[in-house]
């Protein structure tokens, strides 16, 4: 019994070490992704932006924006929700927590289950996903082009959370497809891709699809979808959001979350 005890004491104090190891590692890449010049805060929203905007694109930004809405520069947000490691497996219980950048394309985050926990990040031009199991073995560490292009796409899908990072830029341009749809293209360093996104009758965002890399040189089609609509900070964003891949032998989502609290703009420079 002595044994077992100190075996299942020393299991525990591991996974407490690596917890606390992976914190201080999350804060660490939070605070190296924040530290960015100084971003323009005087830029702010108006109607002469939209002109030439698709008819379903002006009805978004209408809808989510106020005029005078100043550019968002930096995101924090917490989230619960759900996550499946494939298709066959069972859905476990996530946290989320994560930071963005606006003026220069980038984010960093961190979930966590009973049995992993991973980051995902966009930091100074390079893609990343690393896992840990029991937040101490670490399982899986991807990185290179084929994820860079990834995480920037999911940076942008994730900008219905901060919409002022939606309107037309260097990087970003919308193309007229249909009367609740419309192209979002992005051209950034030499990454480059579109998105087809779905809007409801009032203007909002329901779902934006792309082509993403699944596995090793094979792209798929990547559907984020996104519900329950709320005003925060005098903008209007999406509370939930559903993540899939539409593959030949069906669909498979594995990620279902709910934003708990987000903040915009709180560090001082």
């Amino acid at each position: 019994m002595f044994i077992l005890l100190a075996i299942l004491g020393t299991i525990a104090l591991i996974f407490i070490i690596g917890r606390i190891y992976l914190s201080n590692h999350f804060n660490k890449e939070a605070k190296t992704l924040l530290a960015q010049p100084n971003p323009d805060r005087s830029r702010i929203f108006n109607l002469r932006q939209l002109d030439g905007l698709p008819e379903p694109v002006q009805r978004y930004f209408k809808h989510v924006l106020k005029i005078g809405q100043k550019y968002i520069n930096q995101v924090g947000l917490t989230h619960g929700g759900q996550f499946k490691m494939g298709p066959d497996k069972a859905w476990l219980d996530i946290e989320g927590e994560q930071y963005f950048t606006t003026p220069k394309p980038g984010f960093i985050w961190k979930g966590s289950t009973r049995f992993f926990t991973a980051f995902d990040s966009y930091i100074n031009e390079s893609g990343r996903l690393v896992a840990w199991i029991f937040s101490f073995f670490k399982v899986a560490d991807s990185k290179g082009e084929n994820f860079n292009e990834g995480e920037l796409q999911r940076w942008l899908a994730e900008s219905v959370w901060f919409p002022t990072n939606l309107l037309p830029n260097q990087w970003l341009a919308w193309s007229a497809m249909g009367e609740k749809t419309a192209k979002l293209n992005f051209n950034y360093k030499d990454v480059s891709f579109s998105f087809t996104v779905l809007f409801n009758e009032i203007g909002e965002i329901v779902q934006m699809e792309t082509q993403r890399f699944m596995s090793e040189g094979k792209r798929e089609a990547w559907l984020c979808q996104f519900s329950e609509y709320h005003n925060r900070d005098g903008m209007v964003i999406p509370i939930l959001g559903k993540v899939s891949w539409l593959l030949e032998k069906g669909d498979f989502c594995y990620a279902k979350f709910k934003v708990k609290t987000i903040k915009y703009d709180w560090i001082k420079k």
